[in-house]
């Protein structure tokens, strides 16, 4: 009797060993779904203002880092360094992946005209942030969960063959939204997507403040 309850034990042990191994063998299977279904990559955006700390949740798109990105693409969009013909093409098809289909439907028509009516030949052409006009929060105003109103303030000057032509200011207030896709070609996450009203021609820019 007492080696029967000896040999009772030992199973019952046996038993509890098998229940632990299982567990572990669920809890490791469930840690290698977890691993095999997490993204490789998690996008997290910086601010460019480094100077307060801040609380960052991977996917938020914080309003200075939306601005950022329009006036970069903006102004690359339209830096013609040396021949408007050559350059704006050359441009649309090296940004194509930051503009949605339909913005670069218009920018692709926008070409088209600006060719018919000569404006693109032998022009060069210079888009600049207007002293003053830097980024604040009431340039970009979010208009939904994943689409942001953003307000350009920028100085276009043209020259053909060295002679200025063109100097003037515009506020450009544009569309831009979430875009997923390959990170490789756009590690932004974001699109141009168009103007939320037509551009507004300014007056000579004065800094608040200035005299």
């Amino acid at each position: 009797m007492r080696h029967r309850k000896e040999i009772d034990t030992c199973w019952a042990h046996v038993w509890t060993l098998r229940a632990v191994a299982g567990g572990l063998a669920l809890a490791c299977l469930g840690l290698w779904w977890g691993w095999h279904t997490a993204p490789e990559d998690i996008r997290v955006h910086q601010t460019p203002e480094l100077r307060t700390g801040g609380v960052l949740e991977a996917g938020e798109i914080p309003e200075p880092v939306v601005y950022t990105f329009t006036f970069y693409i903006w102004q690359q969009l339209w830096r013609w360094e040396d021949d408007g013909a050559e350059d704006y093409p050359e441009n649309l098809w090296r940004l194509q992946s930051f503009m949605t289909p339909q913005f670069l439907r218009i920018q692709e028509a926008d070409l088209e005209r600006r060719a018919q009516d000569g404006e693109l030949d032998r022009r060069s052409r210079y888009v600049r942030e207007i002293p003053g006009a830097r980024y604040e929060p009431a340039r970009v105003e979010r208009l939904g969960d994943d689409t942001w109103q953003v307000f350009l303030d920028v100085e276009i000057q043209e020259y053909i063959d060295g002679e200025l032509v063109k100097d003037i200011e515009v506020r450009y207030p544009l569309r831009v939204v979430r875009f997923e896709i390959d990170p490789e070609v756009n590690p932004w996450g974001l699109a141009l997507d168009g103007y939320t009203e037509a551009p507004e021609r300014l007056e000579t820019y004065i800094e608040e403040g200035s005299e």
